[in-house]
């Protein structure tokens, strides 16, 4: 064990942020436990055409295993090939057969095995079981050694204690400076204001009170918006939607427009503490960010020194007309060396390590 752990990781994907929000999430955590010795293998499923929209090749710092999943039998039958890792990682929202890799990985292995289920979602994952007692998350949950969150607090790890959580522990998003950071303007993505956000049941509301409402109380100003699912939605004539944008070009889209905005999802906003990762992106690249309010954010991110924090469209607005490329700049530069003391990969993967290690340790003498 000194030499490091066998990880089996269960996940989305992370050679595609194709309809995959956590996928710089999953390199960041991976490289950096890649970086304290241990061994990975990501296990992601064929689906939702990830695979024709790679951003990367298979990375250096995990073995990448790519499965089909067309039924339960295959889905099982891959996660039996994880049987003999020392810990077993079941992430949320794989998108298929989610059911069955919880149940499954919950019991692989033998008491050697730890069993880690790693919620990246995790205020929508406790609002679904919360209000169905008969979720079958609810039968599974206590077979896991431990719960990961990407975020949430200390009501997150109430909450999942309440449903019977052994243990509980928040690792949040962070920054990964060898992929997000600084680099020259890309006249692609000129704007006053840019968003970059897939279209989400949860999320759209939101977004069109805080992105699209400013456009429309701006009408001279630019919005740029990125993300998939946006082709049939009305918008405001000063929007330009550019559809996916690739993890190689979050860099310049960061760094271009004068104000990036963060829009969070119903659920996190109503839980709180839970940064999306492109907080921590646009920050290590400089971006003056423009964060819709949540409980929380002062824990990361100095509000109107190195944030930007607005309560509705309004405020958007008075953001985006008011902070000139100056003030911008110097807002950017603050956010940038926060995140780069304190919210780095480098930062979780030691959190991790310690936590890995001590968790097997227990595991075998007991």
């Amino acid at each position: 064990m000194a030499d490091g752990l066998d990880i089996a990781f269960f996940g989305s994907s992370i050679v595609s942020s194709w309809w995959n929000g956590a996928c710089t999430y999953y390199r960041g955590i991976i490289r950096g436990l890649h970086a304290h010795g241990h061994r990975v293998t990501f296990y992601e499923p064929i689906a939702y055409e990830r695979q024709e929209h790679r951003d990367i090749a298979d990375p250096d710092y995990c073995d990448v295993v790519i499965y089909p999943a067309d039924d339960e039998r295959q889905v099982r039958k891959t996660v039996d090939l994880a049987a003999r890792a020392d810990v077993v990682v079941k992430t949320s929202g794989v998108g298929v057969f989610d059911d069955v890799l919880e149940d499954a990985v919950a019991h692989v292995g033998d008491h050697h095995t730890t069993r880690i289920f790693w919620d990246v979602d995790a205020p929508a994952t406790l609002s679904r079981v919360e209000g169905d007692r008969s979720d079958p998350f609810r039968r599974v949950l206590p077979e896991y050694d431990m719960v990961l969150t990407y975020g949430g607090g200390d009501p997150v790890v109430d909450r999942y204690t309440r449903l019977g959580a052994r243990e509980v522990v928040v690792v949040y998003n962070a920054l990964d400076p060898t992929t997000h950071h600084a680099v020259p303007r890309d006249p692609r993505f000129d704007a006053d204001c840019a968003l970059l956000a897939n279209r989400l049941p949860d999320r759209e509301a939101r977004i069109d009170e805080f992105f699209f409402r400013a456009a429309s109380l701006l009408p001279e100003r630019t919005f740029l918006l990125g993300g998939n699912g946006w082709q049939d939605k009305a918008m405001p004539p000063n929007v330009r939607w550019i559809g996916h944008v690739g993890t190689d070009d979050h860099n310049a889209f960061n760094c271009t427009p004068r104000t990036v905005l963060n829009v969070t999802r119903d659920s996190m906003v109503a839980n709180g503490w839970s940064p999306a990762t492109r907080v921590f992106e646009a920050a290590g690249a400089g971006a003056c960010l423009i964060t819709d309010a949540w409980d929380g954010i002062d824990e990361f991110l100095a509000p109107y020194a190195e944030v930007l924090v607005a309560h509705d469209g309004a405020d958007v607005a008075r953001c985006v007309d008011t902070i000139d490329a100056s003030h911008a700049q110097a807002i950017g530069a603050r956010a940038a060396a926060r995140v780069l003391s304190e919210h780095t990969y480098d930062h979780r993967a030691a959190q991790l390590d310690r936590l890995l290690r001590s968790r097997v340790r227990a595991g075998a003498a007991a």
